[in-house]
């Protein structure tokens, strides 16, 4: 064992690594720490949701051989930002840097924004769009479309500017880590826009040039289900918490619904259905649709499985049933009582009864 290793703690710095489906990542990015932190008293704090390929049964090997490395391993609970709140709690370093355990974030960057730390700085991110950073590694189109867009959006909400605020390898003061805490929201996979959008104008946030590199091993995890937590996460900060974070992202599963409704009713209509029919199988689309996404992304750490998918379904059919008979009952009603002039007023009365209902059975019958 060389002498770097048996540095003592206390750290100066902690890494958290999130990390789901990574152990063939594990042992690379041990020994990647091991030589760009020569000299430094650093600790890697693995945060493991319970990955079914053996990456906490990695970690701990390493664990018993190398003592800066350690395992959070969490059973029943699922979310990259969670996961990283969860791992900066476990450690005690005054410094914090947080990155991917895919291996596409350039650890030797972590001298750098060490430096800019205790120089001053409060917040350091390590950028893909300024001067000397790439995300070359970013494969495909797609994903360099949902990357530009979260980009784009996080953006027009910031109260601070950032090239590139879907970033996710930066460093933190421990200090102000702990004031922004009560303000997050923990939800969605972009922790750094979370405490960005909870910080005060006052923090000294820099930027440093990272280049993306291509992924080696296991996959990306990046894909729509993903955008629409980080949708619910800006509307959360937006709303400052007033609206349920759980309740937003079932209403914008609605609205997906909504649009799947329509779309399967026009073609429907088209291929020669009556408009009863076509009703009919657009509204059984869009409850497949909405039962699926809520199950994937709503309801993402009490996912159903086997039987209980299907018994979820059914109830969930029943459910929406009910919310539709409701729906068309409080319009009704609306309308009776505005008048024939308000049938867009009485329509949306109906429909927020209606989410309101399908939400709050769901959360207590079907996603328990």
């Amino acid at each position: 064992m060389t002498a770097s290793r048996l540095l003592s703690l206390p750290a100066e710095l902690s890494v958290i690594v999130p990390c789901y489906n990574e152990v063939s990542n594990v042992a690379p990015m041990v020994a990647a720490l091991d030589a760009a932190l020569e000299g430094r008293a650093w600790e890697v704090i693995f945060v493991d949701d319970n990955s079914p390929d053996g990456t906490a049964d990695e970690v701990s090997r390493l664990a018993r051989l190398d003592p800066r490395v350690r395992l959070v391993r969490r059973v029943g609970r699922r979310g990259l930002s969670s996961a990283v709140i969860e791992g900066i709690l476990s450690s005690s370093a005054p410094l914090v840097a947080v990155m991917d355990g895919d291996l596409q974030h350039d650890e030797s960057v972590l001298r750098t924004m060490l430096v800019e730390l205790q120089n001053g700085a409060e917040l350091v991110v390590a950028s893909r769009h300024v001067e000397g950073g790439d995300s070359g590694g970013l494969a495909g189109r797609w994903r360099h479309l949902l990357s530009d867009a979260g980009i784009r959006a996080a953006q027009a909400v910031m109260p601070h500017p950032l090239s590139d605020p879907m970033s996710g390898f930066f460093a933190i003061r421990r200090d102000l880590f702990e004031s922004l805490l009560p303000r997050l929201s923990g939800t969605g996979f972009k922790i750094l826009l979370d405490l960005v959008m909870s910080a005060p104008k006052t923090v000294r946030i820099v930027e440093v040039p990272f280049v993306f590199r291509p992924r080696l091993a296991g996959e990306s995890k990046l894909d729509v289900v993903v955008l629409l937590q980080f949708a619910t996460m800006v509307l959360d900060k937006l709303t400052h918490g007033w609206l349920p974070t759980r309740f937003m992202a079932f209403a914008l599963v609605g609205l997906i619904g909504v649009v799947v409704n329509v779309s399967v009713l026009d073609l429907a209509g088209a291929c020669g259905l009556s408009f009863s029919w076509a009703q009919l199988a657009g509204t059984a689309v869009a409850i497949l649709t909405n039962f699926l996404l809520n199950n994937r992304f709503t309801y993402h750490d009490r996912r159903l499985k086997g039987h209980k998918l299907w018994r979820g379904l059914a109830v969930f059919v029943a459910v929406c049933s009910l919310g539709a008979v409701a729906n068309i009952g409080i319009a009704r009603m609306m309308l009776d009582s505005a008048g024939h002039g308000h049938w867009d007023r009485s329509s949306a009365a109906g429909a927020v009864v209606g989410v309101v209902w399908n939400y709050a059975v769901s959360s207590t019958l079907v996603w328990r």
